[in-house]
């Protein structure tokens, strides 16, 4: 998918550990930043640094919105496909591990 034109700040991801198992990213938000549209390749858990709030934007133009706790982490499967925004007032962070190997 070609990626609109930006209209939004980018989050910061910086990339913490990145071996043959795992791929762990920060990415940190100003509000209103976004990732960029992408799509995830591997299943990923993401652990919340801080709470906030986010605006999922979703293929075919839907929405969705998601609350985050700060330590309460949740898991995505692979081939996840949106862009994500910081929907609050304050700086949002959260921790991304993808896992590049399922155990099985």
């Amino acid at each position: 998918m070609r990626e609109p034109l930006r209209c939004r700040p980018p989050a910061v991801a910086t990339v913490q550990l990145d071996d043959a198992n795992v791929r762990v990213t920060r990415w940190d938000f100003e509000p209103g930043a976004e990732t960029g549209w992408h799509r995830h390749g591997m299943a990923y858990v993401v652990v919340p640094v801080t709470g906030g709030s986010l605006l999922l934007e979703l293929p075919g133009g839907e929405t969705a919105t998601a609350s985050l706790t700060a330590g309460v982490a949740y898991a995505r499967a692979a081939g996840v496909e949106h862009n994500v925004v910081n929907a609050g007032s304050a700086p949002l962070s959260f921790v991304e591990t993808e896992l590049k190997h399922l155990i099985g």
